[in-house]
């Protein structure tokens, strides 16, 4: 590379030190980081963009902050000119990744498949620009292959290796069962870098084994190896458990911006300068900043996390949103005020109802027992009074507001 260096201009060098620091930066690993520089030495200067490799097994399609985290990474990559490669595994997805799984993932169905992968694009749509991403379905390539050719891909790897894993090794060892096909899923995974010829590949941490793969299978076809960048799993509002909407713990990028920010404001203190370097799209600098302000005591966690807040739902809603959601916390949260904007439920009849019925019928609580449970954790109040009764009788007045946690609220309208 010494030569391919030299040969660059002052500023064409500047420009490699300039991207390789924002690629370095929010990542836990690069393998290896100085193959990464040489690539964009020889991008440089020969003008010929990278191809930026993202496998998507769409089992889950609803996107949360957490799966941001990669998404950012790739559109730093696109902002600098390189060529982002979004790989749905509509073919690997009929297997199903075992990847942290106990047990054998359940195969999709074709129509399964094709409905997810829409709904991830058209979500991927507020972080990347669509106009400028490469999108591949890997039945095109994988569907194709013969027996003979399964038979010589599989000769790239030994048993031993893909047992080291360690979902397979902790099946293995519990006496539980692995069938073949799940064996397949990293070699498939693999074989889409070799028919893209990636550069570079993203994944989790926890995809560490599935994109060491590719770069694997690339050397056995003769083809020079991408390199992997492997991204931090983001925990959840909990602090503790990765994000999850199985887990309750997330932060949907669909959400409305209000509930965007309050979701924000009860991240653990200790997260908050992983959450700016992660998810936003702040410069270095700026997340610098606020990780040495806060560390220096002159940036209350709080004032971090509402600058945080606006910064999230600035990205998914617009600046206007940001500082609306801004002011509507500061109203109810820290004045203790009932918003102004509450949406509005007509309710015919007047008389008495159960708290309970009373939540259930405004749609605040999916279930009797659930809004049993909200009671007694003091999480309802009516016209701003605690309601700790479960079996207490609400007299339905006009204007009545009633609130579930800190977020929802609803107005009643009566009407006779």
């Amino acid at each position: 590379m010494d030569h391919k260096w030299k040969s660059l201009s002052e500023v064409q060098q500047l420009e490699v030190e300039r991207q390789l620091a924002q690629y370095r930066n929010g990542v836990h690993e690069i393998i290896p980081e100085a193959e990464l520089k040489q690539k964009l030495v020889t991008s440089i200067s020969t003008g010929k963009p990278l191809k930026i490799k993202l496998g998507l097994d769409p089992t889950a399609p609803d996107v949360h902050i957490g799966h941001t985290v990669v998404l950012n990474k790739l559109r730093q990559f696109q902002e600098n000119g390189h060529i982002v490669q979004l790989i749905i595994g509509d073919f690997t997805g009929k297997i199903g990744d075992p990847t942290g799984k106990s047990v054998a993932r359940k195969q999709l169905t074709n129509e399964e498949v094709k409905r997810n992968a829409e709904t991830y694009f058209k979500q991927f749509g507020k972080v990347l620009d669509k106009e400028k991403v490469e999108l591949h379905y890997n039945s095109s390539w994988l569907s194709s292959l013969d027996l003979e050719a399964v038979i010589h891909l599989s000769s790239k790897i030994t048993v031993a290796r893909l047992i080291e894993r360690n979902d397979f090794s902790n099946r293995l060892s519990e006496g539980k069962p692995i069938s073949l096909h799940e064996l397949f899923y990293p070699l498939m995974q693999g074989y889409d870098s070799v028919a893209l010829e990636s550069d570079i590949e993203l994944g989790g941490t926890d995809q560490q084994f599935n994109v060491l793969m590719g770069r694997h299978l690339q050397e056995h076809y003769s083809q020079e190896k991408q390199v992997v960048i492997l991204l931090p799993l983001l925990e959840g509002l909990d602090g503790v458990e990765k994000m999850s909407k199985s887990k309750h713990n997330y932060i949907g990028i669909d959400e409305d911006p209000n509930q965007m920010f309050g979701k924000t404001m009860s991240i653990p203190d200790e997260l908050i300068v992983k959450y700016f370097n992660l998810i936003t799209d702040l410069s270095i600098e700026e997340k610098e900043k606020v990780a040495n302000e806060i560390s220096e005591g002159s940036l209350h966690p709080m004032d971090a996390k509402i600058l945080l807040g606006k910064t999230i739902v600035r990205m998914y809603h617009g600046k206007e949103s940001a500082e609306q959601a801004e002011n509507q916390f500061k109203e109810v949260f820290q004045k203790g005020e009932i918003p102004g904007d509450i949406p509005v439920k007509e309710w015919y009849g007047e008389g008495k109802i159960s708290i309970v019925d009373l939540l259930v019928s405004l749609q605040m609580q999916s279930s009797k027992s659930e809004a049993r449970r909200m009671i007694q954790n003091g999480g309802i109040r009516v016209d701003g009074e605690k309601v700790l009764n479960v079996q207490e009788e609400i007299t339905i007045a006009d204007g009545m507001v009633v609130q579930v946690g800190k977020r929802k609220f609803k107005r009643l309208k009566l009407v006779h």
